[in-house]
């Protein structure tokens, strides 16, 4: 076989900062690179550009030791510049939403609300035990309607 060096990957720029365990989502033509472990920072990755930029960070009082961050489904809204994002689990726990605009845009085509977006937000308790540790933890939207949010996490699945 020799040494052959073909791949179908595309290498990148690095990182402004390194991330570990970092949760990615995808929208248009960014990667959304949300935090890492014990690392607050967000970034967006354009994939036309090949060029990265702070989004934001998550609040203080959280730690992202063992999160899953994930794009809410809006059938309504297929085609909308805006998304919303869920970022939850890890210890300790915390849920999270976040208005996401695309930070490659205009800033004249947000919302004159500007500021409601694009920072994260703490919101409900998904789970009721406090005591249950989410790190690993993966989850996914389903359903015939796309209302039902499965996660897993070592021995447990909640619906």
């Amino acid at each position: 076989m020799g040494n052959q060096n073909t791949t179908s990957f595309q290498i990148l720029k690095d990182l402004p900062t390194s991330l570990s365990e970092s949760q990615c989502v995808l929208h248009k033509h960014e990667l959304l690179l949300c935090g890492g472990a014990n690392k607050r920072t967000c970034y967006s990755y354009h994939t036309l550009k090949n060029e990265y930029k702070f989004i934001c960070k998550y609040p203080r009082d959280v730690e992202l030791n063992g999160h899953c961050v994930m794009k809410l489904v809006d059938n309504d809204n297929e085609d909308s510049n805006q998304i919303i994002l869920l970022s939850f689990g890890g210890y300790p726990k915390h849920t999270l939403t976040m208005k996401y605009v695309s930070i490659w845009d205009n800033m004249s085509n947000k919302s004159n609300d500007s500021n409601n977006f694009n920072e994260w937000i703490h919101q409900f308790i998904i789970e009721r035990n406090k005591y249950h540790y989410y790190g690993g933890l993966r989850a996914v939207i389903g359903g015939r309607n796309n209302n039902l949010l499965f996660i897993t996490y070592p021995n447990y699945i909640c619906v």
